[in-house]
């Protein structure tokens, strides 16, 4: 199968999403896939998720992490290069924490997304499923992160959503 230009994979928190992305990219791809890590590590927790992740992925990547900013990345990506990001859930999150203006950052995103040389797949969950949040952040994080993926998932060629390892598409084919 070859690669769209633009994939989004959505779904839930420990859903597979991120192992169903990374397999698409290894069937589909051409060269050494580029994995763009946007997690940051403050607690033991996160390292250990990170540290399985890395694990589970194997080698045969060339791994970026960049918390913010990687739309200079994507500029540089070789013609027909895969790249994966994962996620965009963390990059959103990290652009709220940290005071970044998002609508300018995810404009910038997409732009990017539009120009690279390479086919993108892009993971992000789908927190707006649940029920209200009961504070002011949360709220602003689930609303942001829902625009986020209605804009993603505008672009995209192939959106597909994960539950339980179980793929589902939603806009484009597998095949």
């Amino acid at each position: 199968m070859a690669l769209p230009k633009l994939t989004l994979i959505l779904g839930g928190a420990a859903s597979g999403k991120s192992a169903f992305a990374e397999h698409l990219v290894l069937q589909g791809g051409n060269g050494t896939p580029i994995y763009i890590a946007t997690a940051q590590i403050f607690d033991d927790e996160m390292a250990d998720k990170v540290a399985k992740h890395r694990e589970m992925r194997g080698t045969g990547w060339h791994t970026i992490e960049e918390p913010v900013d990687f739309t200079g990345v994507l500029a540089q990506v070789a013609k027909g290069q895969p790249v994966l990001i994962d996620c965009a859930t963390l990059w959103l999150t990290n652009l709220i924490l940290g005071e970044h203006d998002v609508v300018a950052r995810t404009d910038a995103l997409i732009t990017a997304l539009a120009h690279c040389n390479g086919p993108v797949m892009i993971v992000s969950n789908e927190v707006g499923q649940g029920i209200v949040p009961d504070n002011a952040l949360s709220r602003r994080f689930r609303n942001a992160q829902g625009r986020l993926n209605q804009r993603l998932a505008a672009q995209a060629d192939l959106v597909v959503a994960v539950m339980a390892g179980l793929p589902l598409t939603l806009k484009g084919s597998l095949a």
